[in-house]
């Protein structure tokens, strides 16, 4: 059976489990993985290489799969380390269609029956498209993993080196499959004296625009940060509005500072990151009443190429300090009129801009409380954590109340801080041999595809992804800064950052073509992905194992 035909079959197996991230039934696809990985002889022979290593602390239980490939030739140590998810997204939104959602070949003539965008009508009668829930993100890159490792496995005597790929469960979630699997790798660089040149993920690559048809690969991924905001205003009542401060007022105008607002992408090498976006903005009132709101928040997505965590927190607090400053100007100008209306005498309000870090707060707290902050921050972890589910947002929001609500400063502030969770960018620039190496031997592969195809090597893969959990930033400060800002860290939400930065492998993303995921019409292109992807991969990992 030719490799193509394989992987097809494999990814359409593999599609038809159902694995929905933060559910128990994504143990259903890695078990599947286990089993079939437990089916090649290679593995008969050598099971302690294939393990499962199970989420730390996951209350669903869930677990990932490491399958390891020794070389038998020139006994060397070089690894090269392939990973790939295997849960998925919800199904909600197939409707009456959920029952079809992890069946390709059905969900085709069912997706007939409704109304469809005229480019998912016009690829589904193209017949070059195979649709369904995680077929493309990212079934189909398991599935190519898998059977190059079939392949591999099969001729161990030629092979210089090592192969590790790992089937992580959590991606589309908090990414547990993956931080659990890196203390993992490291284990087994001490143990075993591997060599790691890099980590190769399989992950899904769309169109960047509309109507394009290049073939993207990445080496390299991008990052991300949750730069969050809790606001302090002043209550009052509505009767008499000019005697408070909205904190909703303040959290729009961060929202209007940042939202996609070009200023704050970084570009590295030519490309430019997305612009923040808003993820959440709400005030923190609990009942109805006529008493303006006193605290909102708000947090953002915020994409990196070459940002650290303190250099972030800047940004953060001086764009927050501009749009604090926008709103008192703004409330100046509003309240001299009312009052020139009004044939009032006016007097200019009495707030001022205020933006400081969590850190700072914590120093604040620290020097009029003493031992007493760090008692009631553990009490407080203490009870959140009672629910096993408590959502890191919340627990962090929840940390930044109660200190804030232990200093004698009450009047209005902008506390700046980061929510979880944090994906360090990777930006792979050629300055290291394993970097080098990596570049050259994608180059060397996309050059081997033939011109069938439009194939283009960029820096950053745009989609967060398990790739960022390769290294960590050793820039001075950067780490530091994450870990005084990031309300709860090391409690609710933790990173193996220690293991990371030992790790600190350039990565590659070589996945499939295909659109929609994480939409109902979601659909791999069968022509590229099937029929020239798997050798770019294969040849990747010929010229890397050299």
């Amino acid at each position: 059976m030719d490799m193509a035909k394989r992987i097809q079959d494999l990814t359409v197996e593999l599609t038809n489990i159902l694995g929905v991230v933060g559910s128990p039934e994504e143990n259903d696809v890695v078990d599947y993985v286990f089993n079939w990985f437990m089916e090649l002889d290679y593995f008969k022979e050598n099971p302690d290489n294939l393990k499962f290593i199970d989420v730390i602390d996951d209350a669903a239980g869930r677990k990932s799969v490491v399958a390891t490939i020794n070389g038998k030739k020139g006994n060397d140590k070089k690894t090269l380390v392939f990973i790939g998810h295997t849960d998925t997204v919800g199904i909600s939104d197939y409707g009456d269609m959920k029952e079809f959602a992890t069946k390709p070949f059905e969900l085709t003539h069912k997706l007939k029956e409704v109304t469809l965008s005229k480019e998912a009508k016009e690829d589904l009668e193209s017949g070059n498209y195979l649709f369904g829930r995680g077929i493309f993100d990212m079934k189909f890159g398991v599935a190519a993993l898998m059977v190059m490792m079939e392949e591999f496995s099969k001729k161990v005597d030629e092979l210089e080196g090592n192969l590790i790929f790992a089937a992580v469960c959590d991606e589309e979630g908090n990414s547990g499959g993956m931080l659990s699997v890196v203390p993992e790798l490291v284990k087994l660089k001490k143990e075993k004296g591997y060599d790691y040149l890099a980590v190769v993920d399989t992950d899904y690559s769309a169109p960047r625009y509309v109507g394009d048809e290049t073939r993207y690969i990445y080496v390299g991924t991008v990052g991300k940060l949750m730069p969050s905001f809790y606001v302090t205003g002043k209550e009052t009542h509505v009767g008499e509005p000019y005697k408070g401060l909205d904190p909703n007022q303040i959290a729009s105008e961060i929202t209007r500072e940042f939202n996609l607002n070009m200023e704050y992408c970084d570009i590295a090498d030519g490309e430019v990151s997305l612009p923040p976006i808003t993820l959440r903005q709400q005030d923190l009132k609990t009942e109805y009443s006529v008493q303006i709101a006193r605290n909102s928040y708000v947090y953002f997505n915020y994409a990196t190429h070459n940002s650290t965590p303190d250099q972030v927190m800047d940004k953060m607090i001086k764009g927050a300090t501009k749009a604090f400053n926008n709103v008192v100007n703004d409330l100046n100008m509003q309240y001299e009129k009312y009052t020139k209306e009004n044939d009032y005498p006016f007097e200019r309000l009495p707030w001022e801009a205020r933006v400081i870090s969590y850190n700072q707060l914590l120093e604040n707290v620290k020097a009029e409380r003493g031992d007493e902050l760090e008692r009631r921050i553990q009490e407080l972890s203490t009870e959140l954590l009672k629910d096993k589910n408590v959502d890191e947002r919340i627990f962090a929001l929840k940390m930044v109340e109660m200190v804030h609500n232990m200093w004698s400063d009450k009047d209005p502030v902008v506390i700046a801080y980061f929510s979880p969770p944090y994906y360090p960018h990777i930006f792979v620039k050629g300055e290291d041999d394993r970097e080098k190496k990596l570049m050259d031997a994608v180059n060397k592969a996309i050059n081997n595809a033939g011109d069938e195809y439009k194939i283009v090597n960029k820096k950053f893969y745009p989609y967060i992804s398990d790739l960022s959990y390769a290294a960590a930033p050793r820039e001075e400060k950067a780490v530091e800064s994450l870990k005084e800002n990031m309300p709860g860290f090391g409690v609710r939400y933790s990173l193996p950052l220690n293991e990371m930065q030992e790790l600190n492998l350039p990565v590659v993303n070589i996945g499939p073509f295909g659109k929609d995921a994480h939409k109902f019409t979601e659909r791999l292109e069968m022509g590229y992905s099937f029929g020239v992807l798997p050798q770019i991969l294969l040849d990747t990992v010929d010229e890397l194992m050299k």
